[in-house]
């Protein structure tokens, strides 16, 4: 499969519960960095990249992300509206990105494996990547593919190492030998999602609003040798706080932010 084949799987689906000042109205994905959502900046990272196929894992809110990409020519453009005739004409310099987009309501109150394994169906070919719709990064995403094209494994997980602590990936050379969420402990490689999996992991998913990707599944995948680690020692960035939000806005107004590789 060519890059632009390979579907990207972005989670999408939320409470944000550590973010509710701004999720109260909307799900994470769609805050604002500059003028865009936080899920434009990642899909643009992606496609700067040759992936042109997503799929979108929808909850909570999910029905603001559905009409951000019903109208997304109209509000990615400048526009003029002759309102006697209800046509819309594009003006000024056109922005056309060549995505295909598919936007599945995986649950309201599922978890992140029970809405991976429910895209299933829509997810084409052998292999898929896989990511949240909180981070962004200047990883080189291509490589990473060939990564995990090389050492023949189901799966393989960005490791990366910011100030914060989420989920704890301990490493053998390139191996995961143990996956821990939210550990204690400072200095360790964390998983900064940017995954890419073979087919054949959907069946360590199971269809169950409690399945957790981070936990059983992954546990199982490490367990069995399958899983390796791409470490990126560069830029990544979550926003689940009001503060990383900040950072990240400050990052974007000031010209300097890592993760926009592409031109306008």
């Amino acid at each position: 499969m060519s890059q632009s084949e390979v579907p990207v799987v972005i989670l999408c689906g939320g409470r944000g519960r550590r973010f509710q000042e701004q999720t109260q109205y909307r799900p994470k994905p769609m805050i604002e960095i500059g003028t865009q959502p936080m899920l434009w900046h990642i899909m643009k990272t992606y496609a700067q990249h040759g992936f042109r196929e997503f799929v979108l894992c929808l909850g909570y809110k999910g029905e603001l992300i559905k009409e951000y990409f019903l109208n997304y020519r109209w509000l990615t453009n400048d526009i003029t509206v002759d309102l006697g005739t209800n046509e819309i004409e594009i003006i000024g310099r056109s922005q056309r990105d060549d995505w295909r987009v598919t936007l599945v309501d995986t649950g309201y109150d599922a978890k992140t494996g029970a809405r991976v394994k429910r895209i299933e169906p829509y997810v084409r070919g052998e292999r898929f990547m896989l990511t949240y719709g909180d981070g962004v990064t200047n990883l080189d995403i291509g490589q990473l593919l060939q990564f995990h094209r090389s050492h023949g494994c189901v799966g393989t997980v960005t490791g990366v190492a910011p100030v914060s602590q989420y989920g704890e990936l301990t490493i053998r050379d390139d191996s995961v030998v143990s996956f821990r969420e939210k550990p204690a402990r400072d200095g360790a490689l964390i998983s900064g999602g940017y995954f890419v999996f073979e087919r054949e992991f959907f069946d360590y998913l199971e269809d169950d609003d409690e399945c957790v990707l981070e936990r059983a599944p992954l546990q199982q995948l490490t367990d069995a040798g399958q899983l390796r680690v791409n470490s990126h020692h560069d830029f990544w960035q979550c926003m689940d706080t009001a503060r990383d939000y900040e950072y990240l806005t400050e990052l974007w107004d000031s010209g300097r932010a890592p993760w926009r590789i592409w031109r306008d």
